[in-house]
């Protein structure tokens, strides 16, 4: 059996031991806890114009933020918080991030009072199977992701253009587009 370094991965997993841990443990793998497919989304919408190693990196920091990502606690948080969080060396200091933040904890809440399961309705636009790309070309958006970002932001919403949520459909296994020489291809 070859050893983990010398599985072949996506281009995309570079050389960085955290990305690599990342690739082979995370990216792609099913994910259908609500409360973390919301935290994945809210970490995909801090990284809009920056490299994914900068909020890898940054990970835990924001968990501790963002009370664990906890959608009730998120939701409470009023100025005081962002305040706080713009002070935080530790995140991605975007107030108008942070503030999207809050608000998607708002209406991730609204769903779930509606009788609306995140999970349920993430998984729903692959009839809860992964869809299977080509491995060959990575676009940074799809008529699918086109429409989940629509739907998204009909339920209130922000940081979650098509773009965004076509790099969080890879993250959480909806969409499964490694590399076809990829060790990671197919495994659920």
């Amino acid at each position: 059996m070859a050893s983990v370094a010398a599985l072949t991965r996506c281009a995309w997993a570079g050389s960085d031991p955290l990305m690599r841990a990342y690739h082979d443990e995370e990216w792609g793998v099913p994910e259908r806890d609500p409360r973390a497919l919301w935290e994945k989304l809210m970490l995909d919408g801090f990284q809009a114009g920056l490299a994914w190693i900068t909020v890898l990196r940054k990970r835990d920091a924001f968990r501790a933020g963002f009370a664990g990502f906890d959608p009730e606690k998120v939701a409470a948080f009023d100025e005081a918080d962002v305040e706080r969080l713009l002070g935080d060396a530790g995140i991605i200091r975007s107030r108008a991030k942070i503030e999207a933040t809050i608000g998607n904890a708002r209406a991730y809440l609204e769903m779930r009072d509606a009788g609306e399961d995140f999970g349920e309705f993430c998984w729903a636009f692959v009839d809860g199977e992964p869809l299977r790309g080509d491995g060959i070309e990575l676009p940074a958006r799809t008529p699918l992701s086109e429409r989940a970002s629509k739907e998204l932001k009909r339920r209130g919403f922000k940081f979650v253009g098509p773009t965004i949520v076509y790099a969080w459909m890879h993250a959480v296994g909806i969409v499964d587009d490694h590399a076809v020489d990829c060790f990671r291809r197919g495994q659920d």
